[in-house]
């Protein structure tokens, strides 16, 4: 059984991201945990105090309101799947959202997060909004990222960037061969290489690891010429029809690069592909 938290505040996005995991997981058995966290607020003039209030008038307002609209999402959520094999229970809380995203991952045994995100609405705001950017620097737990204009259709080529800089665990390197084997799809492992630049000798060595470990799976491997990384991964995400990217976070530079640094202007693979986001380290 595959237990697996989707945070909701009830837009669009997130409910897209529900969705998708619903679709996604179709053949398997699940545990769907929506969680919904209602903020703790603060007051301009309380500095860095919470805003004091009564636990009374929290519980019949803003508590109850998402109690309420989280039991409808319910509803919509058990409509759509068709697998007797899926269940769904609902979480509200009042809390700071990572700290309460934490909470429940080891009371539920939680394998993956599943979050949307919505893109920037302007051309120089970056496109992983802080809520999600949050969750994948601060959590060490897979997490799957579906952007608002992602539409679920069947896993079939998943990219993995690497620039051969980090020795990869067998742990996360197991991670990704699940999610092959989820929908029978190919791995496509890409490096984005400036010109006439050679892989070291630790680079060469790190190559030949991942291609003993995928020696029997649907893989190849990609070289791209590109001055600019994620450049580089949009050309090969268009080129491939690429269906999800998976990033190692141990791999900072480059989770940086593709993650965090394009803009609307240069990129549009945030708004459209959904990133799995895997850590060597799973703590709770």
């Amino acid at each position: 059984m595959k237990n697996i938290l989707l945070p909701t505040d009830f837009s669009e996005n997130s409910w897209n991201a529900i969705k998708y995991a619903i679709s996604l997981f179709k053949e398997t058995a699940c545990n769907f945990y929506l969680l919904h966290v209602t903020l703790i607020s603060y007051s301009s003039s309380s500095g860095d105090y919470p805003l004091v209030a009564t636990q009374g008038i929290i519980e019949n307002t803003l508590l109850k309101q998402a109690k309420t609209a989280i039991k409808k999402q319910l509803k919509k959520c058990e409509s759509l799947t068709k697998n007797p094999k899926h269940n769904f229970f609902t979480i509200t809380s009042y809390d700071f959202f990572i700290d309460s995203v934490k909470n429940h991952l080891k009371e539920k045994n939680i394998d993956l997060i599943v979050m949307g995100t919505k893109g920037a609405s302007g051309l120089n705001e970056v496109l992983i909004g802080s809520n999600t950017g949050d969750l994948i620097t601060q959590v060490q737990c897979p997490t799957l990222i579906v952007p608002e204009n992602s539409i679920y259709k069947p896993l079939k080529e998943i990219a993995f960037p690497t620039d051969y800089n980090i020795f990869y665990q067998t742990k996360v390197l197991k991670e990704i061969l699940e999610f092959m084997k989820l929908q029978d799809a190919f791995l496509r492992v890409v490096h984005i290489t400036k010109k006439d630049e050679n892989l070291t000798p630790y680079q060469v060595e790190n190559k030949e690891m991942l291609h003993t470990f995928f020696t029997d799976e649907k893989c190849t491997f990609h070289k791209i010429t590109n001055k600019k990384t994620e450049e580089g991964i949009q050309c090969f995400a268009e080129s491939r029809d690429i269906d999800m990217i998976v990033m190692i976070a141990k791999n900072l530079n480059l989770f940086q690069r593709i993650l965090f640094r394009p803009t609307v202007e240069e990129i549009s693979y945030h708004t459209e592909i959904p990133f799995l986001v895997l850590h060597e380290e799973f703590k709770y």
